[in-house]
């Protein structure tokens, strides 16, 4: 489990978050959603460690992330499975390397148990014999794919992912959705999303976040969006045409 105590940030004079609790169960897709601006992917930042709070306090499985240095967080650090925007991965380098890259960071690993467990993690996200394609040869699914099959090569307690749907078409998009999906559930990842896709919304939303000017405006489920009176998120979520339909379905 990861818990969020009462996390603000704020650069300069600016504040982006201003006091955001909450706490994300492992086996679960937690989302967390907003307008451009609302201080999602500064949250996600700040949960990994790649910002610090200026207060308030993460906490991962009882064990205060944000009072640690830089070497007491490197065992959680291990823990931690991150898919980038756009998947990140080193254009120099193999399908397979890219998957190795942390082994070769976090573990004693032999260099056939790495290869072993780079192919065991392409034949889970379905880019079996991929190894030595380089990134300028997958199309964009596909990287997202191998991005995944990196992110869980450390067999993550806690997979953090950042606009999983990017730039993807929608077939590829509900595709990610179900793979971060059923990984979520085969390895019992707490699994914290930032999107601005709706359809995942819908689809895999168990446990959602709504951030509105850097505060937590609402909390629920996709279940729960469909029947709430909260103005600024029915603004949000069926702002478009598609999600406005399908609301009057429901």
């Amino acid at each position: 489990m990861i818990e969020i105590k009462d996390i603000h940030k704020t650069f300069g004079e600016n504040t982006v978050l201003d006091g955001i609790s909450a706490s994300f169960k492992p086996g679960t897709n937690n989302l967390i959603i907003g307008s451009s601006g609302s201080g999602k992917t500064t949250l996600l930042k700040c949960i990994v460690g790649l910002h610090e709070p200026t207060t308030g306090d993460v906490i991962f499985d009882g064990e205060n992330f944000t009072d640690m240095n830089f070497e007491q967080r490197v065992p959680i650090r291990t823990h931690i499975g991150m898919l980038f925007q756009n998947s990140a991965l080193f254009d120099s380098m193999t399908v397979e390397d890219n998957i190795i890259f942390p082994l070769n960071l976090f573990t004693k690993m032999s260099k056939g148990e790495k290869v072993d467990r780079a192919n065991f993690c392409l034949e889970r996200v379905n880019l079996k014999g991929s190894n030595k394609l380089f990134p300028s040869e997958l199309s964009g699914g596909m990287k997202k794919r191998v991005g995944i099959a990196r992110a869980i090569s450390m067999q993550p307690k806690y997979l953090f992912v950042d606009e999983p749907n990017s730039g993807l078409d929608p077939k590829t998009a509900i595709l990610i959705d179900d793979l971060i999906n059923e990984l979520t559930e085969e390895y019992q990842m707490t699994t914290v999303i930032v999107t601005h896709d709706m359809n995942s919304v819908m689809g895999i939303g168990e446990h959602i976040l709504f951030l509105h000017k850097g505060q937590k405006w609402w909390e629920g489920s996709n279940h729960d969006i469909a029947h709430t009176s909260n103005k600024e998120l029915n603004d949000f979520v069926f702002a478009s045409k598609f999600m406005r339909a399908a609301r009057e379905k429901l």
